[in-house]
């Protein structure tokens, strides 16, 4: 048979009459929402806080607009800030992490800038910084409030005019760089108290994007562990499993050190399992304890163990600081090894140091 003669008319009263049967079908069925997406990018996670998230990642992407991400310490921001540059039109250039906190304040504008030969004893070559090497792509200044006030300055005319020297130099070189900056810090607190230019603030946060922490996105505990755990099977090869109680135990605590402090607990309890992985000893979120935390200040009721009071009075106090150790340790009084210390034992689920 030829195609043609396959194409037979079809008359009216020889098609059944299902229509009124699949419109009434069609209405008896509920439509189904389509669930929200697990990842977008980089990051994971389908609870509000993360789908605004990735609505404002998908608007900003495209754009040239620096970027400043504001999260705490284990939030993701430099997952947030990889996922920028891969939605941008420079994918296809280097992404360069800096962190601005671990660079001594006499050596962060070579490091940013380059340095000529010969510009100060031991510069025995040219140097390439890191603006250079970042050019068509993007360059990420993580911790940006701990930059020394001077080299703020120094960053701002970068910023306002696309052009540098590096240090010992004379040539006005041009940047092709998208700036993407991040701090675990409230800005402007920062702001206030001296530490951070305001100038700067301005230009940076162009485009703020606020990372939420992981007690802000409860719903996303169980997605977030599976994956570390999934991740931990394939790369060892195993099939461990959670245990029965563990994902529970896992979304009572309220995770000070966020999505990291997850991915590591995941990580030492699947390294001590046989077969069934079980996170231990995750501690009562505070709501469960006689403790209430405001911005600013900490109630603690009348009874409460004091190891508990010492701990909830050292966290409260380092949440306010913004997760500035040194800062901490000073307002209360004690060395910054101590607070090292306190940090650690409460980490591994102690109460007393």
């Amino acid at each position: 048979m030829r195609p043609e003669e396959g194409l037979v008319p079809i008359l009216e009263s020889d098609v059944p009459d299902t229509a009124g049967s699949h419109s009434a079908q069609l209405a008896a069925e509920p439509v189904r929402p389509t669930p929200p997406p697990q990842h977008y990018g980089l990051l994971y996670g389908s609870a509000v806080p993360m789908r605004e998230l990735y609505q404002q990642i998908e608007k900003v992407a495209p754009t040239a607009l620096t970027v400043l991400i504001v999260g705490e310490s284990g939030t993701g921001k430099e997952l947030v800030a990889r996922t920028l540059h891969e939605k941008s039109p420079r994918h296809g250039g280097p992404f360069i992490p800096v962190n601005c906190g671990a660079i001594p304040a006499t050596l962060i504008e070579g490091e940013l800038f380059g340095h000529e030969k010969g510009s100060f004893t031991g510069a025995i070559q040219q140097h390439v910084g890191y603006f250079e090497r970042a050019a068509g792509g993007t360059i990420f200044l993580d911790e940006i409030t701990e930059m020394a006030p001077e080299m703020q300055i120094k960053l701002l005319r970068v910023l306002e005019t696309s052009t540098f020297h590096r240090v010992g130099g004379t040539e006005q070189l041009s940047t092709d760089v998208r700036v993407i900056a991040a701090t675990n810090r409230d800005p402007q607190v920062a702001v206030q108290e001296g530490r951070f230019r305001e100038d700067l603030l301005y230009r940076l946060a162009v485009f703020p994007l606020r990372v939420p922490p992981l007690r802000e996105r409860p719903a996303d505990i169980d997605l977030l562990a599976q994956r570390f755990l999934d991740q931990l099977n394939a790369t060892e090869k195993t099939r461990k499993r959670f245990a029965r109680a563990t994902l529970d135990g896992l979304r009572q605590y309220h995770w000070p050190g966020n999505v990291r402090e997850l991915k590591n607990a995941v990580h030492r309890a699947f390294i001590l399992a046989d077969d069934e992985v079980e996170v231990q000893n995750p501690e009562p979120a505070p709501r469960n304890r006689k403790v209430v935390r405001r911005e600013g200040s900490l109630e603690l009721a009348v009874g409460i163990p004091l190891p508990d009071a010492q701990r909830e009075l050292i966290l409260a106090t380092l949440a306010h600081y913004g997760g500035d150790k040194r800062q901490t340790a000073s307002t209360l009084g004690i060395s910054l090894k101590t607070l090292y210390n306190r940090l650690d034992t409460y980490k591994h689920g102690g109460g007393d140091a």
